[in-house]
């Protein structure tokens, strides 16, 4: 594959991951916890690299993972003790990216990992970081993460369909049937986690946040659906992905940057559009008034 090739199937596999995962998260109004996680995994890079001393290797993975769901357990722990869930999001994923910052700066030193890379990625280098494979040759080692990722992503969220569903519309009916809203809430969190990390290092923090919230904040306005909402975020995504990678070779600009902003075209298209929230079919269902 070309040079080309290789980025946009990167780009469109963040964007599927990111649009089916992103999904879930809107429907369980829980999309800032995206934002908290994309930015608190950079402490468990930080921690995993001062503790290895290697910049790739599975203890990333476990690094990140580890971040992500402490995240998420802060999160719960204080709204339980009677913070708003939005202030209990900012000052946790505030305070654990500050700590990565401050261990950037302070401790890692010369390597390879800095805050601009954390914040916007570098989808242009992953093409030339491969690893061998048998029967298919080079391939990225960031695309064959991103692969492995959506094929996880898919299996869990198929095999638990029903119960994703119910827990994402209502908890309390879900509780009373006893089922284990605790620990579907947490493997939910591990898939998010997941999902950032693997995205992480090829497009940055905020592509990652972008992906996570708006293809599927677009696909909302489009349907009351879940099967076809997951379809059409997952869509959405990919298509933000390579007119995003367009938009950056015509601009001649940040190509993750360039993705997070063809997303935001989409829900605007999506928010003047969409046949039964659109603004537009709004304005031209709108009764005539009739003047006597």
């Amino acid at each position: 594959m070309s040079y080309t090739a290789w980025i946009l199937l990167t780009a469109s596999l963040v964007g599927l991951t990111c649009g089916i995962i992103g999904t879930f998260l809107i429907l369980r109004r829980m999309a800032m916890m995206a934002d908290a996680i994309s930015h608190s995994v950079l402490l468990g890079i930080v921690v995993a690299f001062l503790i290895t001393k290697q910049l790739s290797g599975g203890h990333m993975l476990i690094g990140s993972i580890v971040a992500g769901l402490l995240t998420a357990m802060l999160v719960q722990f204080l709204h339980s003790r009677g913070v708003a869930q939005d202030a209990s999001i900012g000052v946790v994923f505030t305070t654990l990216f500050a700590v990565g910052v401050v261990l950037i700066a302070t401790k890692v030193g010369n390597a390879h990992l800095d805050v601009k890379h954390a914040l916007m990625g570098e989808i242009t280098f992953v093409p030339w970081n491969t690893v061998e494979l048998p029967w298919i040759g080079a391939v990225p080692q960031a695309t064959l993460m991103l692969f492995i990722v959506l094929i996880i992503v898919l299996a869990v969220i198929l095999a638990l369909y029903k119960e994703w569903k119910i827990t994402s519309f209502d908890p309390a009916l879900a509780a009373s049937l006893g089922l284990p809203v605790v620990l579907m809430h947490y493997l939910f969190m591990t898939l998010v986690s997941v999902t950032t990390v693997a995205s992480f290092d090829a497009v940055g923090a905020i592509m990652v946040v972008a992906m996570l919230i708006t293809p599927a904040a677009s696909a909302y306005l489009w349907t009351d659906r879940l099967s076809v909402m997951l379809m059409l975020s997952a869509g959405f995504g990919v298509l933000s992905a390579v007119a995003g990678y367009y938009i950056a070779v015509w601009l001649d600009t940040s190509i993750s940057g360039s993705m997070a902003f063809a997303t935001g075209l989409v829900f605007i298209a999506s928010f003047l559009g969409s046949p039964s929230s659109g603004v537009l079919s709004r304005f031209f269902r709108a009764p005539a008034v009739i003047e006597e």
